[in-house]
C-alpha cells in the first residue's frame, strides 16, 4: 500500500527520446517511473545545493577571495 503525503504536487510533461524512456523503464520498473524520477531529481538538487554551499564556504575561508569579492 502506498503512503500518501500531504505535500502539494504539480504535473508536467517531459518529452524524451524513446531510447532514454526505455532505459528509465528498465531501471525503475514498470509502474515505478514517477517515484524513480522524483528520487533522482531530489538527489541531484540536494547534491547541487550542497556543492554550492561548500564552494561558498571555501571562498570565504580564503582571504584573497574575500579581498577580490570586496573590490
Amino acid at each position: 500500500m502506498r503512503e500518501r503525503t500531504a505535500e502539494l504536487s504539480r504535473t508536467f510533461s517531459v518529452y524524451l527520446p524513446v531510447s532514454l524512456y526505455e532505459k528509465l523503464l528498465d531501471r525503475a520498473g514498470k509502474g515505478k517511473l514517477n517515484t524513480f524520477i522524483r528520487e533522482v531529481l531530489e538527489k541531484e538538487l540536494s547534491e547541487s545545493e550542497e556543492k554550492l554551499v561548500n564552494e561558498y564556504r571555501e571562498c570565504y575561508a580564503n582571504p584573497r577571495m574575500i579581498k577580490e569579492a570586496k573590490q
